[in-house]
């Protein structure tokens, strides 16, 4: 079930609640009892690796690039 963060108005406070997504345009009441809330736009962290293997040659061989600084020949 997704989790949405809230802010409340009156106090400052932000929390979460898990709810389904028809329901998570309604109406949030605050922890301490407070009505008037602001669902907050929250970004999205998905792991994995942030690196992509490097692209390889057509044909399966190299030659008459540069690597490392110097050219290969």
């Amino acid at each position: 079930m997704p989790r949405y963060e809230y802010r409340c108005r009156t106090c400052g406070d932000t929390f979460e609640l898990s709810r389904p997504m028809a329901e998570s345009s309604a109406p949030a009441g605050c922890p301490a009892g407070h009505t008037d809330t602001v669902k907050l736009l929250s970004t999205v962290a998905v792991g994995g690796s942030a690196s992509a293997p490097a692209p390889r040659a057509a044909g399966g061989g190299g030659g008459g690039g540069c690597c490392g600084g110097g050219c290969c020949g």
